[in-house]
């Protein structure tokens, strides 16, 4: 497959931060997310805040997602069509590619919850400067848009985040200043790499904890997270074991508590689609 690209980017439109204004860059990353890609797009391009740069990869789908994409080229700052090695890569693409000093991921079938996230993201950043990452909660939805579970943000411990991932994807804005002291996504990981990522962050700073349901997370049954949550839970033990390494006591615990706990994490997500009580408050695995 030939690589495609457009946006305003090509047309010589570029976007900068102003003063008490930081440039925000939302990253969309989409393999063959057409179903719901439009409300996705239309939640970044509906934001009130200004200046906004948005980016979006394909990783060369065949399903009208690019027809979706091009509806929008009049607004989209950058989009790139080619063949990628994976989620990792794609998202990894998407930071190299954008300029903002506050950077964000939001998937092909999740959206923002109001128009005045980004606005209210950026007002409290602004009174934190010196941070590196900002997290909020989510709400996941149905197929359908209807709320299926409000999860709030937590109250952030290293230690916790150590015993598993509560750090919400689609509501985090990280700093460009981050990824340099941190590194970007580990492409070795193919579920869990935002768990990892949180790791080596959360290492060096605490994140400014947001008292606001930043973005509706959808779980439907075509979902990646669902589908492979037994993997990328697995994927996120071998995470914890790779940070706990030297602390052998500390790693038998950690083992204790995935042993118990790998049992409700699929429970959890066939309760969710039947429309039960989730058995278990999991944290979202990055993308479908």
């Amino acid at each position: 497959m030939l690589k495609c690209e457009g946006g305003l980017r090509l047309r010589g439109i570029g976007k900068k931060s102003h003063p008490g204004r930081p440039l925000v860059s939302i990253i969309t990353v989409v393999y063959n997310g057409g179903k719901y890609l439009d409300q996705a797009i239309r939640s970044v391009l509906g934001q009130f805040y200004k200046p906004l740069e948005y980016i979006i990869v394909d990783g060369g789908s065949t399903d009208g997602t690019l027809d979706i994409i091009r509806k929008y080229e009049d607004r989209i700052d950058y989009w790139i069509c080619e063949p990628d090695k994976g989620i990792s890569d794609a998202m990894n693409k998407g930071i190299l590619l954008s300029t903002g000093d506050l950077i964000a991921h939001l998937h092909a079938d999740d959206y923002y919850t109001d128009p005045s996230v980004i606005s209210s993201v950026c007002s409290e950043y602004l009174r934190h400067p010196d941070a590196l990452w900002l997290t909020g909660g989510i709400e996941i939805v149905d197929g359908n848009g209807k709320i299926l579970q409000e999860i709030p943000v937590r109250k952030y411990s290293y230690r916790k985040l150590i015993r598993g991932n509560f750090i919400l994807h689609p509501a985090t804005f990280v700093t460009r200043r981050a990824f340099e002291k941190a590194g970007h996504f580990n492409e070795e990981y193919r579920y869990a790499m935002d768990y990892d990522l949180w790791i080596r962050i959360g290492g060096i700073a605490d994140p400014v904890t947001l008292d606001l349901q930043v973005a509706c997370f959808r779980a439907h049954p075509e979902s990646r997270s669902i589908i492979r949550s037994d993997k990328a839970y697995l994927e996120s033990w071998m995470i914890r074991k790779k940070h706990l390494e030297g602390h052998p006591g500390k790693l038998f615990y950690h083992y204790l508590y995935y042993t118990l706990c790998k049992r409700f994490v699929r429970a959890y997500y066939v309760n969710l689609l039947s429309g039960k009580k989730p058995t278990l408050q999991a944290s979202v695995p990055p993308r479908k």
